[in-house]
């Protein structure tokens, strides 16, 4: 029963992203506002629901790591290396070159942020769109992350054009993501512990 409510759930979230609407999802780390990471306008609907300027970049989302370089020109041997040491822990790397995303999603210097995610639902969800999505969280710009559903303001549900009908699925770990900056010379800087 759980399995075929997930997956209703699941089309219903891909039918929203490829119609360039914008989703509220709960995600490996916290709750998050998401679209599809190629479509610039539904980028924008997301930067505008947020209140959030456009010059600060979002974090995308893949399933797999042998998908990353459909999205980055090219991944240092040291992302692997961090990807497979913090195997458990929710890891976002930012990427020196994304490709064959939107614009607007790519960082001011065309870098990307990238999470490969663990949470069954996101993995499923982006298994069933075939492209990776935006994951920001669902707060406006400057607020607290929410990490429980009953966080979330109103103005953002109200906002979304779809809310993941898994309001009660616990998240494994409630904190948002280690970020790291990888330079194309292997070399990399903490963003955030």
């Amino acid at each position: 029963m759980v399995n075929d409510m997930e997956d209703l759930e699941i089309a219903n979230c891909v039918k929203v992203l490829k119609s360039g609407g914008t989703l509220l999802y709960p995600t490996d780390t916290i709750w998050g506002v998401g679209c599809d990471a190629t479509c610039s306008e539904a980028v924008s609907k997301v930067y505008k629901l947020k209140h959030r300027n456009e010059d600060r970049s979002f974090i995308i989302l893949l399933d797999k790591e042998e998908h990353l370089l459909n999205y980055v020109t090219e991944v240092p041997p040291t992302a692997y290396d961090l990807i497979h040491a913090m195997d458990e822990t929710p890891l976002t790397i930012i990427y020196p070159q994304g490709m064959h995303l939107a614009k607007n999603v790519l960082g001011l210097d065309g870098s990307i942020a990238i999470r490969l995610v663990k949470n069954d639902f996101c993995v499923r969800l982006i298994q069933a769109f075939g492209k990776p999505i935006v994951s920001t969280s669902a707060n406006l710009s400057g607020e607290p992350s929410p990490l429980q559903f009953t966080s979330i303001s109103s103005e953002i549900i109200s906002a979304v054009d779809h809310v993941a009908l898994l309001k009660d699925q616990p998240l494994k770990e409630m904190r948002p993501s280690r970020i790291i900056k990888l330079e194309m010379n292997g070399m990399f800087t903490v963003v955030r512990e």
